[in-house]
């Protein structure tokens, strides 16, 4: 399952794909971006390279949040 970030002003959903590029839905229009934000395919031409960076970048753990080891201390 693909996860993605709405864009905080347009409302357009940025979705990393199987490809590594990000889909950008804004209302009925549809555009492929590569990370750096440059436009691969789609109706929509434009988009905020900020927002693509940010979905199409490694996905890092958090090490705030602990790992419960199972067994003996």
């Amino acid at each position: 399952m693909s996860h993605g970030l709405v864009h905080p002003f347009s409302k357009a959903l940025y979705v990393k794909n199987k490809d590594g590029d990000i889909e950008v839905t804004d209302g009925d229009l549809q555009g492929t971006f590569r990370r750096d934000g440059s436009w691969v395919a789609g109706e929509l031409r434009e988009c905020d390279p900020q927002l693509c960076g940010w979905v199409g970048g490694p996905q890092i753990e958090n090490h705030r949040v602990g790992k419960i080891k199972h067994g003996s201390s």
